[in-house]
């Protein structure tokens, strides 16, 4: 496994250089000498802090992980609490508090859309790798669940009597979106901020019913 250095100057070089090469090239073209080459480090740099292309893959993983975490700002969301129990947590099952939550998932998901679909282009990649290699699966899945738990919470939160599912069909919602807009027949139909949070909206009613 790649040594867990990704707050340094290099090991951030090195692995925003993977996720270009993957956006422009695809997995055949990441490679350690290619990454050496686009990051302008010396031949054997990327192996040093890399030595298996599992390695690699996993610290490429990480890295965008951190960088997904500042562009959907999970910060911006509302905060449950420790847990959902009345007296501990907002109430995000109130209109108001549903217009909260909408207000910081739609404004996210169009950051990501608009700004950053090089990065979706780099998840999706590294998604279909993750089906051929197992080790990398379970890597791939672990750093996943920091955006699914708070979504769980959330909906919890927010009245679901089944927040699992519920944050189910919310993620699935939006990678849906975000495939039709970055790689599919959408890609120049990406929705505004406003038409984001009427699905948001359509959504949340359809799932709690209020």
């Amino acid at each position: 496994m790649a040594p867990r250095t990704t707050g340094s100057a290099r090991a951030d070089l090195i692995t925003d250089a993977a996720l270009d090469l993957l956006a422009e090239r695809g997995m055949r073209g990441l490679t350690h000498r290619a990454v050496d080459e686009r990051a302008g480090l010396p031949q054997g740099s990327t192996s040093n802090y890399a030595r298996t292309r599992q390695s690699l893959l996993e610290a490429t993983v990480r890295r965008l992980a951190e960088r997904e975490v500042r562009v959907l700002a999970p910060g911006e969301l509302p905060t449950p609490g420790p847990s959902a129990s009345p007296g501990t947590a907002p109430d995000l099952s109130a209109p108001a508090g549903q217009d909260a939550l909408i207000a910081g998932l739609a404004p996210a998901l169009h950051r990501y859309l608009t700004s950053h679909p090089e990065l979706l282009v780099c998840r999706y990649e590294l998604a279909l790798e993750a089906t051929r290699r197992p080790e990398l699966r379970a890597f791939f899945d672990a750093t996943g669940r920091q955006f699914r738990e708070p979504l769980v919470a959330l909906m919890a939160a927010a009245g679901s009597p089944e927040p699992e599912r519920h944050a189910l069909s919310l993620v699935a919602w939006c990678e849906g979106l975000m495939f039709s807009c970055a790689a599919g027949s959408y890609s120049r139909s990406v929705p505004s901020e406003a038409e984001l949070r009427t699905g948001f909206r359509e959504l949340l009613r359809g799932m709690l019913g209020h």
